[in-house]
């Protein structure tokens, strides 16, 4: 049971970054993120509403779903979208792969939690193999600032999705349930991307191409309903810490896809910049249990 949760939700997370160069195109990218987490937040309510799980939010509840909404469901995706016009898609799924780094960062800052000396090395790492893979891409694409500009604005879209994991942290923290709570700040960011196109002046109509509405359906309901609540079950069977491995294994099935279908040309350098993320990310979590076993089975 386990492995299969394990195994769909890095599959999911692995491939919702190459859906997402399917919707970059005619749409403005505010009208796409906006109608992905319309449908997701109808179809996640809807569900749980069939299975009579929608419980009354109250107003404390509602404050703290408009803070995911911000960080989880809408600002951070407008960057994820906008840098996968500069970048390839598996990039992006790399520095996100950054994101509980950046989470230990944030409870060091914030609430003054100093972390041991293994996650330093470990962000260390993963920050070096991040810089290390980006050289590669900005050298072989001639000097492309635009490359530049693609990994700061993936940067900032991690960042606030690791600011939404602390907003999450906190409000299960206070018993407010978590998946009505995340339908509601689905909702409500889907409600601030619309504002933001029509203030914009931008339709809020979609392209209709095959190819763009499957990625559309993909994204809201495989990606952001499916994909969350196999993820949330993982946490639940094995724990938060044990199910954070996916962010080890996703960016590598990203940046398969990245090669197949986007033409992502690996040299030396690259190959060295995600070992060290994948090395990095390892030191901070620690070997998995069934990978100890057998090295302590065969010395």
């Amino acid at each position: 049971m386990n492995a299969s949760l394990y195994i769909i939700t890095v599959l999911i997370w692995g491939t919702t970054w190459l859906a997402i160069t399917f919707q970059i195109g005619d749409t403005p990218v505010v009208v796409s993120v906006g109608w992905r987490f319309a449908i997701a937040s109808a179809a996640l309510l809807a569900w749980l509403a069939l299975r009579g799980k929608l419980p009354r939010l109250s107003k404390e509840n509602h404050k703290m779903a408009v803070l995911l909404a911000l960080c989880l469901f809408s600002n951070n995706f407008l960057c994820f979208y906008f840098a996968t016009q500069y970048i390839p898609s598996g990039l992006n799924a790399v520095v996100f792969s950054l994101a509980p780094i950046l989470n230990a960062l944030n409870l060091w800052w914030l609430e003054k939690k100093r972390p041991d000396v293994s996650f330093i090395q470990g962000a260390l790492m993963g920050f070096s193999g991040i810089l290390m893979l980006f050289g590669a891409q900005f050298i072989h694409s001639a000097m492309d600032l635009t490359i530049l500009l693609g990994l700061g604005v993936t940067f900032v879209g991690t960042y606030f999705f690791s600011m939404g994991n602390l907003v999450s942290a906190r409000a299960q923290q206070k018993g407010m349930p978590l998946l009505p709570t995340t339908g509601w700040a689905m909702g409500y960011g889907a409600l601030y991307l619309f504002a933001i196109a029509l203030f914009m002046g931008h339709s809020l109509a979609f392209t209709t191409t095959p190819l763009y509405v499957s990625a559309l359906a993909y994204l809201a309901i495989i990606g952001s309903v499916i994909g969350f609540n196999t993820y949330l079950a993982l946490v639940g069977h094995i724990g938060a810490a044990k199910a954070a491995y996916c962010t080890v294994l996703f960016p590598l099935v990203a940046l398969s896809l990245s090669t197949i279908f986007e033409g992502y040309e690996w040299t030396w350098q690259s190959v060295l910049g995600v070992m060290l993320v994948v090395g990095g990310n390892l030191r901070v979590f620690g070997l998995p249990e069934p990978v100890k076993r057998w090295y302590h089975a065969h010395r």
